[in-house]
């Protein structure tokens, strides 16, 4: 039978509030330090203009039905022309975005610092709270949980009669740095540089745009888009609608 625990004042004063004080803190600083280790670069015309292009190419896929179809044709055959459309990428002009970053040593370097701003800070605030607020019982979910949750709330302490709905000063920690998300934004904007949890996906889920990949895709999505003029019926549409407005 799970026990419960009297949490003294003390542990309030001295580990909870500061631990979560200091996070705050931390965030902040490795906002503004990320802000000042960021590089302006000045964005490619190339991709710049492929964006452009596939926005262009958008837009008239969605709005293909309100111009005549021999404009859309001529349209089509500019931008999916097997010669020298604006959506066609030759094979061999394909560019393979991880080799771009490696050639530029630029976005090379602004990964790698924002690669340390996240790892370092976090590696010294996890030693720092492992050596001096290890094994405390910092804090006590106001309902109850199932056990599944022991592993994460009770990291540090090895007691299986404590309840789970309390709180470990080590996982007190790891719930600031992933729970502080929507505060951060609130203090320093949606774009900040402590969002975690976006770090980590930017860092696993690939290393770029292919901007030949989207110009394919585009492409193929235009080839397939079939035309049905809607203007010639617009008048006996316009005329059922009212009709049933009135009615």
């Amino acid at each position: 039978m799970a026990e419960d625990l009297v949490l003294d004042t003390a542990i309030r004063d001295w580990v909870l509030i500061p631990l979560s004080v200091v996070m705050v803190l931390i965030g902040v600083l490795r906002h503004i330090v990320s802000k000042l280790m960021r590089s302006t670069q000045t964005p490619d015309a190339k991709i710049v203009r492929e964006g452009q292009v596939m926005l262009r190419a958008r837009n008239l896929r969605m709005a293909a039905n309100f111009i005549p179809s021999k404009a859309f044709r001529a349209r089509k055959l500019y931008y999916c022309n097997e010669e020298n459309g604006l959506l066609f990428v030759p094979k061999g002009q394909a560019q393979n975005p991880q080799a771009q970053m490696f050639s530029d040593p630029n976005m090379a370097m602004d990964m790698m610092k924002k690669n340390l701003s996240m790892i370092i800070p976090q590696t010294l605030t996890f030693a720092w709270v492992n050596f001096f607020f290890s094994g405390f019982v910092a804090a006590k979910i106001p309902f109850p949980l199932t056990q599944r949750f022991r592993s994460m709330l009770q990291n540090g302490i090895d007691l299986s009669t404590v309840d789970v709905s309390y709180v470990s000063s080590r996982s007190w920690y790891f719930l600031n740095l992933f729970g502080l998300r929507g505060l951060f934004s609130l203090i320093l904007g949606e774009e900040n540089a402590v969002d975690d949890t976006q770090r980590m996906m930017q860092m696993g889920g690939g290393f770029g745009f292919d901007p030949s990949k989207g110009l394919s895709v585009e492409k193929d999505n235009l080839d397939i888009t079939q035309h049905d003029w809607a203007l010639p019926n617009f008048e006996h549409r316009a005329e059922s609608a009212l009709k049933k407005v009135i009615s």
